[in-house]
């Protein structure tokens, strides 16, 4: 089942109303739904290289949105439809959520930052953060820092280097994401250390 919406969700970029569906599909998947919209960002970027911005900026934009959606769900009605995330939506497990729970005590806008822009199901983040309560403003922040440069980078590498490079992040997505949160942070640290 799952193949047959990836490739579905594949189909839906060579459509002329390209753009309002990958919108709404970076919304839903901050939400609900189990393909994250890199499936449809990709070939876009790859259709018209010259339209990266307009689409890494609307996909950026729809996904933010879906998150503040699902922030608000976990704070406001949780406890009305947390079965069913449980029970429905694929990766949406409580052994993952209760992880996400606990760490986010912690690092607060650092765990919405690496899994906004990381493989991690966004989902996850999203609602949890709701029920965490943490600080709505923050969680916006590191929304918006964390999309923006997810959807920004793969972006960039697709018109930079084109159909090649589709192949690499999409075998190697979790280690392109995992190297730039690591250079991203970094910097962060060295320029804390550098004002403190």
């Amino acid at each position: 089942m799952m193949r047959r919406v990836y490739d579905r969700v594949l189909e839906m970029a060579g459509r002329p109303n390209a753009l309002p569906l990958l919108t709404a599909l970076s919304f839903a998947e901050s939400v609900i739904f189990p393909i994250p919209p890199d499936t449809m960002l990709m070939p876009m970027v790859l259709a018209k290289p010259d339209r990266a911005w307009r689409y890494a900026s609307w996909c950026s934009i729809g996904s933010l949105l879906g998150g503040v959606l699902g922030y608000l769900l976990g704070m406001l009605a949780w406890g009305a439809i947390g079965g069913f995330f449980f029970e429905y939506v694929p990766g949406f497990t409580e052994e993952k959520f209760a992880h996400v729970q606990a760490i986010y005590e912690e690092w607060n806008f650092w765990i919405v930052f690496a899994a906004g822009f990381t493989p991690l199901p966004y989902k996850i983040i999203t609602i949890s953060a709701g029920v965490a309560g943490i600080n709505l403003p923050v969680f916006i922040l590191a929304s918006a820092v964390s999309r923006s440069a997810r959807f920004f980078l793969v972006a960039w590498i697709l018109k930079r280097w084109g159909p090649p490079a589709q192949q690499f992040v999409e075998k190697n997505f979790g280690l392109v994401s995992f190297a730039f949160v690591a250079l991203l942070v970094g910097g962060f640290l060295v320029a804390s250390k550098l004002m403190g």
